[in-house]
């Protein structure tokens, strides 16, 4: 019997050679399959970290924060339109036109261009002496203090710059009196996109950001 045969086999068994036959144990796939995941894991958590040090270093997301606070602030600050103001049409504003310049004509010709814009003309002449040669601005816009405060404004859009007072007349005419300073009534495009912005003023924020 060789040494190499198992005890109990006899001779039935006989293993030749010199060399046990090897065992392998059996493979844990069970631990393959976990090391891949945990392999997953690893590599997605590494990415995910790269994305947060890109935003942090390139400022992209406080951008993105800053632009969405900016958008909220501006949704939430915007004012409702301001409704339009109630004024006087041109037609239903009598302007005596006078004039305070030593220069002739300044007067009629004044008049004449109100009166294409659409204002009534009362009268036109000279300035009374209280005002004659005493005015160094462009014009006075003289009325009643019970004057509607819209006749002022609207008289005012066709000549920016114009000083506003008050006397103790009962009518609702208004003087519009020319000074020294005083060249010609704004162009006509220029009056009346001040006309518009009389009539819609803008709002005022209501928010801040």
């Amino acid at each position: 019997m060789s040494m190499l045969t198992p005890p109990g086999m006899g001779g039935k068994y006989r293993i030749t050679g010199d060399k046990y036959p090897r065992m392998h144990r059996p493979r844990r796939y069970g631990r393959l399959v976990f090391g891949a995941v945990a392999a997953v894991v690893a590599l997605g958590l590494i990415g995910w970290g790269s994305v947060q040090l890109i935003d942090v270093f390139t400022g992209s997301s406080s951008k993105a924060s800053a632009a969405g606070q900016q958008h909220d602030c501006k949704v939430a600050g915007s004012p409702a339109p301001a409704p339009p103001r109630s004024l006087p049409k041109p037609a239903k504003i009598k302007v005596n036109v006078y004039n305070a310049t030593p220069r002739g004509g300044l007067a009629k010709t004044t008049a004449d261009e109100l009166k294409k814009r659409g204002f009534t003309i009362g009268k036109v002449g000279n300035a009374p002496a209280a005002y004659d040669k005493k005015i160094a601005g462009k014009a006075v816009l003289l009325g009643a203090a019970t004057t509607s405060p819209g006749s002022f404004a609207v008289l005012g859009t066709q000549l920016k710059g114009a000083q506003e007072k008050t006397d103790a007349r009962k009518t609702g005419d208004v003087d519009l009196i020319i000074g020294t300073g005083f060249t010609s009534l704004d162009a006509k495009k220029n009056a009346a996109k001040a006309m518009t912005t009389l009539a819609h003023p803008l709002p005022a924020p209501s928010g801040k950001c």
